[in-house]
């Protein structure tokens, strides 16, 4: 047998740190994993953002899939590791997750490691307003140039797709994120019920405190409503949260769980009929698509992967940050829409999100493999 053509996955965390990148590049290393004529590693740093004192083994297994991991200091928003070519050295091609310090750096060493170059944006370094003016100039111009050293820039959104076509457009092109739509697969409530539920991490640009106003403003006009926020904390806790629900006069109707495990996570969703998002920014939405595995119907920001996802849908609600009054309205509206044929409403969820799946996106990175690969034996 003809030796495989090892693929190295190249991103800042990976688990046991818990987040939308480290399931993201977890499901794709899965399914690469099953094709038999690849091999696939990750490399990673040795230290979680979260929890940096701890100094992970710099050698593991994860579900299956190799891991090394690196030493880094410096800024988690820009974490620098010098050493990360060295675990490359047996690899045929790297895949590179996230623009940071590993897109820049593999590009600045190309002629050193002369190795294919492919990258996922995962929504770029534009999640919040924070130096933004800073941002901006950096990307016309470092990340301009980082983008010539490589075969393929993977759009992970649309949106993405739109802001790296500006400045690499005969490289962009977009492959959204896969989705693990049997993870919850039917495991929303099967009947109509007034119950939202966010899931993910509590950073800033995720605007959790908006989803307990909307709650705030649905119980105005009736008691059912209610909100599970099951997460991460991060710019907001479990206690700042808390007391915002308490400060709008719903405590009794938000429920905050933190890190709920998987089984605790299914209950949840078995008593939740909407799947919320009041995000200021997504590359993606992986977990509204994960909602909507799960039978739930979407209640969003305006954002245009949240858009796409209600257009495609020909359902859900998309809020208006600014009136909350006029957002809860709307949902109360479609509530008594969706009570009347609750179970087929679910089930065109569920349909749309099983469009998602992992297996087709893999083979799709599968292709730019491929195409990168053959131009390099092309250049040789």
């Amino acid at each position: 047998m003809p030796d495989r053509i090892q693929i190295v996955h190249l991103v800042r965390q990976y688990a046991p740190s818990v987040g939308g990148l480290e399931d993201a590049v977890a499901n794709l290393c899965k399914h690469l994993a099953d094709m038999p004529d690849l091999r696939v590693r990750v490399v990673t740093l040795d230290r979680l953002f979260s929890d940096p004192e701890r100094v992970l083994p710099r050698a593991a297994t994860v579900d299956g899939i190799p891991v090394a991991r690196i030493p880094w200091h410096g800024s988690t928003r820009y974490p620098l590791a010098l050493s990360v070519l060295k675990p490359l050295e047996q690899a045929d091609l790297v895949h590179v997750h996230a623009i940071d310090f590993f897109f820049d750096y593999m590009a600045w060493t190309k002629p050193i490691h002369r190795l294919p170059l492919v990258a996922s944006t995962h929504g770029g370094f534009f999640h919040t307003e924070f130096a933004a003016r800073a941002k901006k100039a950096y990307f016309e111009t470092v990340t301009r140039a980082s983008c010539k050293a490589y075969h393929t820039i993977c759009a992970s959104s649309e949106n993405d797709a739109a802001t790296f076509g500006r400045i690499a457009p005969k490289k962009t092109i977009a492959i959204e994120n896969g989705v693990n739509v049997t993870k919850w697969a039917d495991a929303g409530s099967p009947e109509a019920t007034r119950t939202l539920i966010f899931i993910g991490r509590w950073s800033s640009n995720k605007r959790v405190p908006l989803l307990i106003d909307l709650i705030a403003a649905l119980r105005a006009g009736g008691p059912d409503w209610r909100l599970i926020l099951a997460g991460v904390p991060d710019a907001e806790t479990e206690e700042s949260l808390a007391a915002h629900a308490r400060e709008r006069g719903v405590a009794a109707a938000v429920e905050i769980h933190v890190k709920p495990d998987d089984a605790a996570l299914k209950g949840l969703l078995g008593r939740a009929g909407y799947i919320a998002s009041a995000s200021a920014y997504e590359g993606f939405g992986l977990t509204i698509v994960e909602g909507l595995s799960a039978g739930l119907l979407p209640v969003v920001s305006p954002l245009a992967p949240f858009v796409k996802l209600v257009d495609a849908l020909g359902d859900g609600v998309v809020l208006d940050p600014a009136d909350m009054t006029a957002s809860a309205a709307a949902v109360e509206a479609a509530f008594r829409r969706h009570a009347e044929d609750f179970p087929a409403r679910r089930a065109a969820a569920m349909a749309l999100a099983a469009r998602y799946a992992w297996p087709g996106v893999a083979q799709r990175f599968r292709e730019v493999y491929d195409r990168a690969l053959a131009r390099r034996r092309r250049a040789r």
